[in-house]
């Protein structure tokens, strides 16, 4: 018995391979809010609430490596229970040999050892599969289903592609207690996220600031700035009326660059432009899907769809902006910690060049997998066997879903469907496994 723990601790590490390489745990530009959240006591506005508090407990304003760390052993954990589902005599070797893969051969060790809700994205996706077809004991179940919410409310853009597969669920089992078990985290993860907010901000809401992030979208595509162009002659009472000569601008730009909502009229800094401009943010929003719902659906759909062919790893290995979060190490954790930072390759700007080797073959495994899924699941239909089917499908649903939210929410970036994409090789290469009876 003491083999099964110790493929999981192994396979763990593996899944995070990259902090090794880099001498130290990767981090990327919003790192900094949710350690700051804890260590300096600033809940961010435009972010979850929960990653933040879950990681405190890892790090302890002491170190972040027991953070990737945990993020490894939690992804080869689910792992093993998923080989465990589709298969009556899981195996420690295969267990290695599906976790090595996926460290060698996709872009799962390059999240998992990144302090960030980044990190969760596919894992939620694997609980809610666990909840509606793993052969989980009560404490498993429990467990799963806790890790679910917390993976689910870690990153708003993780409870669409979970909502997707309850109904999934329901579509493949037509049976009650398992859509109970799988829509058990997405909705114990609205109402933590939803309780945060209150706590922190007093609206009781999954999302209160979330209109700022559909506007930048929005105005990026053109519908909330032709509804501007037309209602600001008449009627120039929104604040952004002074700012169209500087519309559309890049969605990303609008919200963290020198924007109408980040600027005064005189060019000057307003702070917390992007926080004060929430509430004209859902007027606008609420304006402009009534007058162009069909327009603001196309920009979603050709967002998602090019969402869709961004997954190359890359956008988050860079140094650009890592000063906030070596400055929150700086002023919240030992000395030792802000040495063991500032050696690592990503601080020195060296981590591109030394991931580079590695990257190119995410590619070709991603369309392998795609070539192979299809396959899979029509030799899973004729043995009726539903589990493996079930992976598949939810890796496949929990992609696009993923797409969807943040093609809509957010502009298209590598980052945000590099993060999941790899739950689609894993579906496959768990799905290949042989049956191995008893």
């Amino acid at each position: 018995m003491a083999r099964i723990p110790l493929a999981i601790l192994l396979g763990g590490l593996l899944l995070v391979w990259p902090a090794a390489l880099n001498l130290y745990p990767l981090v990327f530009v919003d790192s900094f809010t949710y350690i700051r959240q804890t260590t300096m006591g600033v809940p961010p506005w435009d972010k979850s609430l929960t990653y933040g508090a879950a990681i405190h407990a890892l790090h302890g304003a002491w170190s972040l490596w027991p953070v990737a760390l945990a993020q490894g052993l939690l992804a080869s954990w689910l792992l093993w229970l998923t080989q465990r589902a589709l298969r009556e005599a899981p195996g420690p070797g295969a267990h290695l040999l599906v976790c090595g893969g996926l460290a060698a051969l996709t872009s799962a060790p390059w999240f998992l050892a990144t302090v960030m809700p980044d990190a969760l994205t596919a894992l939620g996706p694997l609980c809610l599969f666990l909840l509606g077809f793993g052969r989980l004991s009560r404490i498993e179940m429990l467990a799963v289903g806790l890790l679910g919410a917390l993976a689910i409310s870690g990153h708003m853009a993780h409870l669409p592609p979970a909502l997707a597969l309850v109904v999934m669920t329901a579509l493949l089992t037509r049976r009650l207690a398992p859509v109970l078990r799988v829509a058990a985290p997405p909705m114990l993860a609205l109402l933590v996220l939803a309780s945060a907010n209150y706590a922190a901000f007093g609206r009781f809401a999954p999302s209160p600031h979330g209109a700022i992030f559909l506007l930048a979208r929005l105005q990026d595509d053109g519908p909330a700035l032709r509804l501007m162009q037309a209602r600001c002659p008449e009627d120039p009472g929104w604040r952004l009326c002074g700012f169209l000569d500087r519309l559309p601008m890049d969605a990303e730009d609008f919200l963290w660059g020198i924007s109408p909502i980040n600027s005064e009229a005189d060019g000057s800094l307003r702070k917390l432009g992007g926080l004060r401009a929430v509430p004209e943010a859902r007027e606008i929003v609420g304006a402009t899907i009534a007058a162009y719902p069909e327009e603001v659906a196309w920009a979603m759909l050709r967002n998602a769809l090019r969402q869709l062919t961004l997954f190359r790893v890359g956008d988050t290995l860079v140094p650009t902006s890592l000063f906030s979060t070596r400055e929150v190490i700086e002023h919240g954790f030992p000395a030792a910690e802000l040495a063991r930072f500032d050696a690592g390759l990503q601080a020195r700007g060296l981590l591109p060049a030394a991931a580079a080797p590695f990257l190119p073959i995410h590619l070709p495994v991603v369309l392998l997998a795609l070539l192979l899924a299809p396959w899979l699941l029509w030799r899973a239909a004729r043995a009726r066997d539903v589990p493996r089917a079930a992976l598949i499908l939810f890796a496949l649903v929990a992609i696009g879903g993923n797409a969807a939210a943040t093609g809509a929410l957010s502009k298209p970036l590598n980052r945000y469907e590099a993060r999941i994409i790899w739950l689609l090789p894993a579906a496959v290469g768990l799905a290949l496994l042989p049956l191995r009876r008893r």
